[in-house]
């Protein structure tokens, strides 16, 4: 799942993991779509931008997070985003992430993360 807000960044990251074989993907304009759809997607990773509106990369995670079933409270979450200021970062890391990339990513950073985060 690729929730990110910027059409041509989110082009960009579906085309990315076209490249690297990732072919089952959806994508979101924003976290509350993503909510309501996460339960009945199951994705096995979500790829998700930080700033956002109305409901941004971070409450987003939060309200993930607090999903009454497990399976979808413990997805797998990176953060794609362009602000890699200290303050956004440790807010972002503690909601149990499996990794935090800055736009736009690196293929190879982008594969790494990935692999990591579903092993």
């Amino acid at each position: 799942m690729v929730v990110e807000d910027e059409s041509v960044m989110s082009t960009f990251i579906l085309n990315s993991l076209l490249r690297i074989g990732i072919k089952d993907v959806h994508a979101f304009k924003e976290g509350g779509s993503a909510l309501r759809e996460v339960t009945r997607l199951m994705p096995d990773l979500i790829l998700t931008d930080i700033h956002m509106q109305p409901v941004g990369g971070i409450e987003f995670v939060r309200q993930l997070r607090a999903k009454p079933s497990s399976k979808v409270s413990n997805t797998k979450v990176i953060f794609l985003s362009a602000d890699s200021s200290a303050a956004t970062v440790g807010e972002a890391l503690p909601l149990g992430v499996a990794g935090y990339l800055v736009k736009p990513p690196v293929l190879s950073a982008l594969l790494a993360k990935i692999e990591a985060a579903l092993r």
